[in-house]
């Protein structure tokens, strides 16, 4: 793909980098080159914002690692080792990894991110498509999954957490910030959340739920050990907890919101050793079968 001067004068960029810009290229070249001159000259802004006027390309680019201060591809990466970047980590396609990918700045990916080892992020992470990880996350800022999100081991997020797909964590879940999944969330460990946790489906973890604020699911809510939240709890259909079902002073459980109290007895049960305190609605089942 080829990028003329007047193409990129159209997209009215700013003055400065539009001088270094005709006394690097004159009258333009190839588009990757460009990015690849820019992040070379250290103009890594530069080249996110030639990526985001111009978008992705086809080009695929299979190496065996990486190692460098800034990353900005349009097309797909196929790395067969690790990745590491001090900086920012930009990738108008997917990215793939057969090993582990750590970046110091921020790092977005078009589609899909699928990496066999773990992903460390010190800023925010942004995945168009889906994101499979076959050990932990450690994200420092916001993480948004524009689709489905797995992971095998831990995932950490430092910011907001947004799932537009189902998200899978074979571990523990802890975000220092909000969780918000369009689908439904399932954890094998203990789901960490120190403000409102919010999903559009149904909510499972091994271990423990804790919200720091509200607690709310469009399904059923259950946990091998406690559900529990600082504020209120809410369950379209039933709650089940191995421990117990707290909810925070003043507020109360509810469960069974989207469904008719004829139909309480089998889809909005409520299950834990103890009734909980504030069981505003829903059946109570008592002790949650083993």
């Amino acid at each position: 793909m080829v990028l003329t001067r007047s193409f990129v004068r159209a997209k009215r960029p700013c003055t400065d980098g539009f001088r270094w810009f005709v006394r690097q290229f004159g009258e333009g070249g190839n588009y990757q080159a460009m990015l690849d001159g820019m992040v070379a000259a250290g103009r890594v802004g530069d080249a996110c914002w030639l990526l985001e006027q111009f978008g992705p390309t086809d080009e695929l680019r299979v190496v065996d690692a990486i190692e460098a201060d800034a990353i900005v591809f349009a097309g797909t990466l196929e790395v067969r080792g690790g990745v590491d970047v001090e900086g920012v980590l930009r990738v108008g396609r997917s990215l793939q990894a057969g090993a582990g990918v750590r970046a110091g700045g921020d790092v977005q990916v078009g589609t899909d991110l699928r990496v066999e080892g773990s992903v460390r992020v010190e800023g925010d992470l942004q995945v168009g498509g889906d994101l499979r990880v076959g050990w932990g996350v450690d994200c420092a800022g916001e993480l948004r999954c524009d689709g489905e999100l797995r992971t095998g081991w831990d995932l950490r997020c430092g910011g907001r957490l947004r799932v537009a797909g189902n998200a899978y964590v074979g571990l523990d879940l802890q975000a220092d910030e909000g969780v918000r999944c369009a689908k439904g969330l399932q954890a094998g460990g203990d789901i960490q959340v120190e403000t409102t946790l919010r999903a559009a489906q149904g909510i499972t973890a091994g271990g423990s739920i804790r919200a720091g604020m509200h607690l709310e699911a469009g399904w059923g809510i259950k946990a091998g050990g406690v559900i529990a939240a600082a504020g209120a709890i809410r369950a379209g259909e039933s709650l089940a907890a191995g421990e117990a079902i707290r909810a925070g002073a003043g507020y109360g459980v509810f469960a069974g919101l989207d469904v008719q109290m004829e139909a309480w007895e089998a889809s909005a049960r409520v299950s834990a050793p103890q009734r909980p305190e504030g069981l505003m609605s829903g059946w109570w089942a008592g002790p949650a079968a083993c």
